[in-house]
């Protein structure tokens, strides 16, 4: 269940103050509880990178297990970054290499914001698929979210994202599509995921190479899939992750470029997720932007304290439960040697598990 604060990682410290169990790691070694070692590829933007961990760490720190997690943080050498990052990184970030001879049960992979038109040509291209190659033999279960999702069913399938031709942006109702896998035991038949991208892959695609849809929506299309050899991939189109403010603080993002001029058109509102209420303050504000950006003043600050009672967050219980499933999987196939190839630490018969310990 409790987070380990292996390092110094300012995270764990936000976390333990928000009232998450986080455990010393002295405290931790003392106790009789078996430990499981998941590797964090952040490929986000330098603004991102803290918001991120906090996001997935919670998400794993409330799995309900009895378990200790320590998350090992790292990213890639080519991907750009400021110097103040880079500093944050050199001092609390891990090196790919030592976590190769160090092993790992599990391995989560952040989305990146897009930067060139074909994947194979962003700067993350050669890195993730370095890791991935590594992890698709010597770790349980990789988590890949949206825009490591597409890179990845590209890389492996040779399967490339269809542009929507605009931004899929919001809230968005989803159905379970396959009950009987473990993934997606206990939740809700229907419930709630925020999505945020230009691109998608669709259900065809992915089942024609043996993907199996697990959530899908109506409007936003397939949420999440897993590859065809037990749950080794898991991918994810949507952000279960998000926080109850993370769209309000991207709505705001698009205004200040409105605003600063690296936007032509003012940001429509994010789909399904701002109340009546919120929508009049914000067209207020828009109003005000207009009139300050005629008149050549400085921006107007963003109403962001009187908006947050309005937000709803619909998805968290739901992802919860999705991060509880796939921390158990992974917790019933890995054992302590995590350098044991994978195929030797499932039942063959039932390697889903579906029959039950």
């Amino acid at each position: 269940m409790p987070l380990v604060a292996h390092t110094a990682l300012p995270t764990f410290e936000r976390l333990r103050q928000e009232g998450q169990i986080v455990l010393s790691e002295d405290y931790a070694f003392n106790q009789e509880i078996r430990e499981l070692h998941i590797g964090f590829l952040n490929m986000m933007p330098d603004a991102a990178l803290a918001a991120t961990e906090r996001q997935f760490f919670r998400l794993v720190g409330s799995s309900n297990l009895i378990a200790q997690f320590h998350i090992h943080p790292f990213t890639l050498d080519t991907l750009p970054r400021s110097d103040k990052a880079q500093a944050y990184i050199q001092q609390y970030y891990e090196k790919f290499e030592d976590l190769k001879v160090q092993g790992l049960d599990a391995l989560i992979i952040t989305g990146a914001n897009p930067a060139a038109e074909h994947l194979e040509d962003e700067p993350f291209w050669d890195g993730l698929c370095e890791v991935v190659a590594w992890a698709q033999e010597n770790v349980t279960s990789t988590l890949c979210s949206c825009l490591a999702s597409h890179a990845l069913v590209q890389h492996l399938w040779g399967i490339r994202r269809r542009p929507l031709g605009f931004k899929r942006w919001g809230v968005y109702s989803h159905a379970v599509t396959m009950p009987e896998h473990p993934l997606v035991n206990d939740l809700n038949t229907r419930f709630d995921v925020p999505h945020s991208r230009f691109n998608q892959i669709d259900r065809e695609a992915l089942e024609a190479v043996g993907v199996q849809v697990l959530v899908e929506s109506a409007e936003a299309g397939v949420h999440m899939a897993v590859s065809p050899d037990l749950f080794r991939m898991v991918f994810m189109q949507g952000h279960p992750e998000y926080d109850q403010v993370s769209l309000l603080k991207e709505y705001r993002r698009e205004t200040m470029r409105w605003f600063n001029g690296t936007r032509e058109d003012y940001p429509p509102f994010p789909e399904n997720y701002l109340r009546p209420m919120a929508k009049a303050v914000l067209n207020e504000y828009r109003l005000e932007q207009e009139r300050c950006k005629r008149l050549g003043e400085p921006l107007p600050e963003f109403p962001e304290k009187l908006l947050l009672p309005m937000l709803h967050n619909t998805w968290r219980d739901t992802a919860k439960v999705f991060f509880s499933n796939w921390i158990g999987k992974v917790y019933q196939l890995t054992n302590n040697d995590r350098r044991k190839p994978f195929m030797e630490w499932v039942n063959p018969d039932d390697p889903l598990g579906l029959r039950g310990e």
